[in-house]
């Protein structure tokens, strides 16, 4: 298997997940400023008016889909996320892939509602299972959210032949995950492949042998932050 390069790919401006309801807020706003305008005034129209506009600028500002410079060196684990660092530990990988119950190095980045959520895969490799599980809507920080919540798992496949898993977590507002590839896809590292709806995680459980190089706490990009390093395994021994 060879995956394509790493290479940004060009992108609208705003994720296409979000143009209906961008257009909906748009219209939302214009019928309701006009709307209140005519009832209660000039005052309470320029009120509406204003406060639309805020959450029109919210709308646009939450879809939106930035370029970013992809890191070069091919060892890196890109991380798929805007957010922060919530949890950097070792654990089982979701169960419905299949992996069994050993558990797998993993970090977990939260988005809240300003963060950018189009999500990119962290390292080149095949999809090779997709899962969806439906679950609960808790703050998507908290640690059972990776158990309890709705997710959508994703095993990749690496060239070399480790498995790397990303999984969405619907959180206390999101209640839309958006998966864009399908099983057999061959993807590269920072491709965007998803999106999740208004406050969210998404959880990275490592290739065996690579090194995390994120502590909790830390801010992250989507598509430039590295949060590992691939390392590499030889005779079922981790190497650097």
């Amino acid at each position: 298997m060879t995956a394509p390069p790493r290479r940004e790919q060009p992108a609208p401006i705003i994720a296409r997940e979000g143009w209906p309801i961008v257009a909906g807020f748009v219209i939302g706003w214009l019928v309701l400023s006009n709307a209140t305008w005519y009832l209660a005034g000039p005052v309470g129209g320029w009120t509406a008016w204003g406060v639309g506009l805020l959450l029109v600028a919210w709308c646009v500002w939450f879809f939106r889909d930035p370029a970013r410079r992809l890191p070069a060196d091919p060892e890196a684990v890109i991380c798929p996320a805007d957010g922060r660092v919530v949890i950097v530990d070792e654990a089982p990988p979701p169960a419905e892939l299949g992996l069994g119950p050993a558990p797998m190095r993993r970090v977990c980045i939260f988005m809240n509602v300003f963060n950018v959520h189009v999500n990119r895969c962290p390292t080149e490799g095949r999809v090779e299972k997709i899962a969806y599980r439906p679950g609960a809507f808790f703050n998507a920080s908290f640690d059972k959210a990776s158990d309890l919540n709705e997710r959508s798992s994703m095993l990749v496949r690496l060239p070399d032949g480790r498995a790397m898993v990303v999984v969405q977590i619907a959180g206390l507002v999101a209640r839309r995950i958006v998966c864009r590839v399908k099983e057999g896809a061959v993807l590269s590292g920072g491709e965007r492949y998803g999106l999740i709806r208004f406050g969210s995680r998404v959880d990275v459980y490592l290739p065996e042998g690579a090194k995390p190089a994120v502590r909790v706490g830390d801010v992250t990009a989507a598509g430039e932050t590295i949060i590992a390093h691939l390392g590499c395994v030889k005779e079922g021994e981790a190497c650097s």
